[in-house]
């Protein structure tokens, strides 16, 4: 079976490397010739750990295979899974027009059955277009080609996509015929033989799952970070009350960590889609748009905690940040809470110190010569009167505090991640502030 996956952005190419990894032919198609021109040239143009290895792996075995041209691979596939991007409008839906233009190439070219199946999240109703528009391409030809469309979204977490890809908690498939169910059981059934289970639905149940899930999850964290500002007031610790609620089985610990906000591409415009979704029906979803005022204001807590502690005079101070990307694992800085930080700080007149493994070359991009760039976390510090932890990535989970004492000027430490102990951190003469702790 050949497969053709639309899109090499970070769903496409992790998608269409881990379907090659098992043995199937995949061709990956992209508009981007420069993209394609150095995936053929085995240049990865993403960050996530693994996932080079596994190109150039495949690639050298002919399974994977790299094209700008729909058209030319499109009649020896039978799976057609559309990738692009879907970003968010001004107004806060999801810019479909890539989709769009993807369903009517096929409808243009096809010329046997095919299964075009939805990658991207893209708001209920989108799949039942895209087989209209193919409909309707299909009628100008004045041919009639049996095709099925579905719906199946990724649940896939950068900087361990590939784990998750081949490993998954669950696969979900929108469905209409008993053919385009057969078709994605066997096309999975690799990743299915060790009980992953695959679970087939209606095509709006499996668009709406992709949506609630992640709105879920968003929810949890800006609910987690609403508690931490009111243990700070009532001197609680929010470590402790993550034990607590985690314990118990009807919630769980997962996604019950404070920090300064969740960010990266799928979090923020999906709540910012369904938002906008409800809208159109008449529904108000006031949790998610709370959800969405909390993050927003969560992005500016270290900013609030740094002017708060200099009595909101920091013009001149020099501030080292550690961690730029949204996560850790990954150099994704889109609607990075670091971006936000950044921007805050200097404009109150900060010099800013950052450093990131991976991220800062896009972070340049963003401020240019207004940063000064560390070529590694100590010689960030060094002469700084404050250090802002903002992403967590392991290099940072145990600095020598004697060095980093030694190089700052200051002894402020605020934990943006609640990576440190405290009190360990105050014996040795540091201020330190985490998110909701004592």
């Amino acid at each position: 079976m050949k497969v053709i996956f639309v899109g090499t952005g970070y769903v496409g190419l992790v998608s269409g490397t881990c379907f090659a990894e098992v043995g199937v032919e995949v061709c990956c198609v992209d508009i981007d010739w420069e993209k394609i021109d150095r995936l053929n040239r085995g240049e990865i143009p993403i960050y996530e750990p693994g996932l080079d290895v596994l190109v150039l792996r495949n690639s050298a075995l002919g399974r994977l295979h790299f094209s700008t041209s729909l058209q030319k691979e499109l009649p020896d596939a039978e799976v057609i899974f559309c990738a692009p991007g879907t970003p968010s409008m001004d107004d806060g839906s999801a810019d479909l027009s890539a989709v769009w233009s993807i369903a009517r190439e096929v409808g243009q070219n096809m010329t046997s059955y095919k299964l075009v199946v939805i990658k991207s999240t893209v708001p209920v109703g989108s799949v039942l277009q895209v087989k209209k528009i193919i409909k309707e391409e299909l009628q100008k030809r004045g041919v009639e080609i049996p095709f099925d469309v579905a719906s199946n979204p990724e649940f896939l977490r950068e900087g361990n996509a590939i784990h998750d890809f081949m490993h998954p908690d669950r696969i979900v498939a929108g469905v209409e015929s008993k053919r385009a169910q057969q078709v994605l059981e066997t096309l999975y059934k690799p990743f299915t033989l060790n009980g992953h289970p695959i679970m087939f639905m209606d095509i709006a149940s499996a668009e709406m799952t992709k949506y609630a899930s992640n709105a879920m999850l968003a929810t949890r964290i800006s609910f987690m970070n609403e508690i931490a500002r009111l243990c700070e007031e009532v001197n609680a610790d929010i470590h402790h009350v993550r034990e607590g609620m985690g314990s118990d089985p009807r919630i769980g610990p997962s996604f019950l960590y404070a920090g300064t906000g969740y960010g990266g591409f799928c979090f923020p415009k999906d709540v910012k889609a369904l938002i906008y979704s409800g809208t159109e029906h008449q529904i108000s979803l006031k949790i998610l748009q709370a959800t969405e005022e909390v993050n927003n204001r969560q992005k500016l807590i270290l900013f609030e905690k740094l002017a708060t502690y200099y009595g909101h005079r920091l013009q001149g101070k020099t501030v080292a940040l550690w961690g730029l990307a949204f996560k850790p694992e990954t150099d994704d800085l889109r609607e990075a809470p670091s971006l936000v930080l950044i921007k805050a700080l200097l404009e109150a007149g900060v010099n800013l110190k950052v450093f990131d493994p991976v991220a800062m070359p896009g972070v340049q991009k963003f401020f240019g010569d207004a940063l000064i760039y560390g070529r590694d976390m100590y010689e960030t510090v060094s002469g700084a009167d404050a250090l802002l932890l903002v992403t967590e990535w392991n290099i940072f989970d145990a600095p020598n505090w004697e060095e980093v004492k030694r190089l700052m000027k200051g002894r402020l430490v605020l934990d943006g991640r609640n990576v440190y102990d405290g009190n360990q951190l105050r014996e040795k003469g540091m201020d330190y502030f985490g998110i909701g702790r004592k």
